[in-house]
């Protein structure tokens, strides 16, 4: 398991969803979910390495952002898609 994975989108998700303005429409998961990847990528980290911690990346960020549009309190990223 690769803790390192979950700690990256954590971080990614705070700096990506919960900081900006993001819709939870379709295409815009998909193209977040194409950038956590690709900044995964840069960072040398694989979106297996990601998605065995956290499950499907899509379904984690779209809980995010359904999550931060919809509670005042603050959520933390990396129980978002917890297996």
């Amino acid at each position: 398991m690769s803790e390192r994975g979950a700690e990256f989108f954590g971080k990614w998700i705070t700096d990506n969803v919960m900081r900006g303005n993001v819709g939870a429409d379709i295409i815009s998961v998909a193209e977040l979910t194409t950038k956590l990847f690709t900044d995964a990528k840069a960072a040398g980290i694989s979106e297996d390495e990601i998605e065995e911690e956290i499950g499907s990346a899509y379904e984690a960020i779209r809980a995010a952002i359904n999550g931060s549009e919809t509670s005042k309190n603050p959520i933390d990223p990396l129980a978002i898609g917890k297996r």
